[in-house]
């Protein structure tokens, strides 16, 4: 299975930062440390196209971010310190997503060591998120002709506005978030689906209210390719969650979405979404879980 991965992944914050930036060189040590990289050809991305980034940004915030000219207001809306090696590292992100969008229509499924960064809009980011790499990735597959008809699952916590917005009255792209109803952030622009939970949300609950949604979304739209957002936010004790899912319901989760979109034979992308577990070392273990979930059924399909 292909997955993108760069080094440049991870960029130094301040200590007392509350985003977990290491998650990322760390979750490629536990998959080696877990025998799952020998399964894997990683492959490595460049900097995305400003061409590629306009058919989803608006030039002004794009010449913003080239020229580290962000306003007060937009940096403190980032939540993140914009410098110019995190302008380069959201580039190399978006190709990530870029690549394994390709390899997902060439393979069935492909996935992104990062990505998943649904907060940021046309003209500005917020939430930890510069620019929308999913939605660069769907723009550049319709631009090509390689589909017609994108889906993307975003089971991060917190709802995935930027994507809603973006793709706001568009057609070819469905959008289903399922999300703590009273979580980030506080204005949440309609996604073709929305499914809001209540704080305090545990397995049975969850699974129960995704399950019909993600059955209806792949009848209804049958996508060319989807797009996974796969946050692991949600498991109990995460500092921005309030869901009480366990990691036997997280890997449930995981197992079930994969499982229904290559039943449904549709490409599969996967993208990490956030998790703010006590430690990073928790965050990236509850990440390795779908690449686990994913292999297994990479197996299975080459058996």
């Amino acid at each position: 299975m292909r997955v993108s991965y760069h080094e440049g992944y991870r960029v130094d914050l301040p200590p007392t930062h509350p985003y977990p930036m290491g998650k990322y060189l760390l979750l490629r040590s536990l998959l080696d440390e877990r025998g799952l990289s020998p399964k894997i050809q990683y492959v490595e991305p460049t900097e995305v196209s400003l061409d590629d980034l306009q058919r989803v940004h608006t030039p002004a915030y794009l010449e913003r971010l080239q020229t580290d000219a962000l306003t007060p207001a937009e940096r403190r809306a980032l939540g993140i310190p914009f410098t110019p090696r995190l302008w380069r590292r959201s580039r190399l992100t978006v190709e990530g997503t870029c690549l394994a969008a390709a390899a997902a229509l060439s393979d069935g499924l492909a996935a992104n060591l990062a990505g998943g960064t649904h907060h940021a809009f046309a003209d500005h980011g917020e939430g930890f998120c510069v620019i929308n790499d999913v939605a660069v990735a769907i723009e550049r597959l319709l631009a090509d002709g390689r589909i017609q008809r994108a889906l993307v699952i975003d089971l991060d916590v917190h709802q995935g506005n930027g994507t809603a917005a973006i793709f706001s009255g568009r057609s070819a792209v469905y959008t289903l978030s399922v999300h703590g109803e009273r979580n980030y952030p506080a204005i949440k622009p309609a996604s073709t689906h929305d499914v809001g939970l209540p704080d305090g949300t545990s397995d049975e609950g969850y699974l129960a209210a995704l399950t019909p949604a993600l059955h209806q979304a792949l009848a209804i739209h049958r996508p060319d390719i989807v797009f996974y957002v796969a946050g692991v936010d949600v498991v109990e004790g995460d500092r921005y969650g309030r869901l009480a899912l366990s990691e036997d319901g997280l890997r449930r989760r995981d197992h079930a979405v994969i499982q229904a979109v290559r039943d449904w034979h549709a490409p599969l992308a996967i993208v990490l979404g956030g998790g703010y577990a006590p430690t990073t070392r928790r965050t990236t273990e509850l990440h390795a879980i779908v690449f686990e979930e994913a292999l297994q059924r990479w197996a299975v399909e080459r058996d």
